[in-house]
């Protein structure tokens, strides 16, 4: 699973997020960018982070990039090792079993507390759909991938909580890092597609309750296939 190398996708992306930098960039900004491209699916699990290839790509000094790093090493989505360099974190399984813990308490908290329809608040969770339906039929699972993150950080948004929002930023950019472990993308990714709209639905309706029940099986089923595959992955 290690590519231990940044694609050229990977690069030409950066250098399209080099505008989001401006010429006041920090290290917050970087980590931001960054983040997003792991959340993203460009950076996959051992892939070595090359200074000089993001530094070159983003415009930004080594001081700049190494302070990012570490910010992202905080959040266990990178690491350093001696002597090698900056690798895009490997998740074990127990990570994954902590990530769905969180996310259970964060999310099902969230639509439970929905007691009338939110109106234009779910604008962002219908363009979530929207967007992993359009992936869904070009057959990009990557995207798909992405679009099931959107929806799930929108719908946490829903609880007015910046905190709160900032918690999933990272917990989601991890998430992505345990997609990998399936090899077959499209029979993991497409039923989700279907069950974000039941979720949406109940709470266009304002059925905060509904919405829980349907989440609750959603985040189980999806907890116990990727630790499923973690496990096959290890005999």
């Amino acid at each position: 699973m290690s590519t231990d190398a940044m694609s050229i996708d990977a690069i030409a992306g950066l250098e399209s997020d080099r505008l989001l930098l401006g010429r006041t960039s920090t290290a917050e900004r970087l980590a931001d960018v960054l983040r997003s491209r792991i959340t993203e699916g460009y950076f996959e699990p051992g892939t070595r982070l090359s200074e000089e290839a993001i530094g070159g790509a983003l415009g930004v000094s080594r001081n700049t990039l190494r302070e990012a790093f570490r910010l992202l090493t905080h959040e266990r989505l990178i690491v350093h090792e001696l002597n090698r360099g900056v690798f895009v974190r490997m998740l074990s399984v127990q990570d994954v079993e902590d990530l769905y813990r969180v996310r259970k308490l964060i999310e099902c908290a969230t639509v439970r507390a929905v007691t009338e329809p939110p109106g234009e608040r779910l604008a962002p969770l219908v363009a979530a759909v929207e967007a992993g339906e359009d992936a869904a039929l070009r057959r990009s699972w990557r995207e798909l991938g992405t679009a099931d993150i959107r929806f799930h950080q929108a719908l946490v948004t829903l609880a007015g909580s910046p905190r709160t929002d900032e918690v999933m930023r990272g917990l989601l950019a991890e998430l992505r890092l345990v997609f990998y472990v399936m090899v077959e993308p499209e029979p993991f990714h497409e039923p989700y597609l279907t069950r974000n709209k039941e979720i949406l639905a109940a709470l266009r309706n304002g059925d905060g309750r509904g919405a829980e029940l349907l989440l609750e099986s959603y985040l189980d089923d999806a907890e116990r296939q990727l630790t499923a595959a973690y496990k096959a992955r290890a005999r």
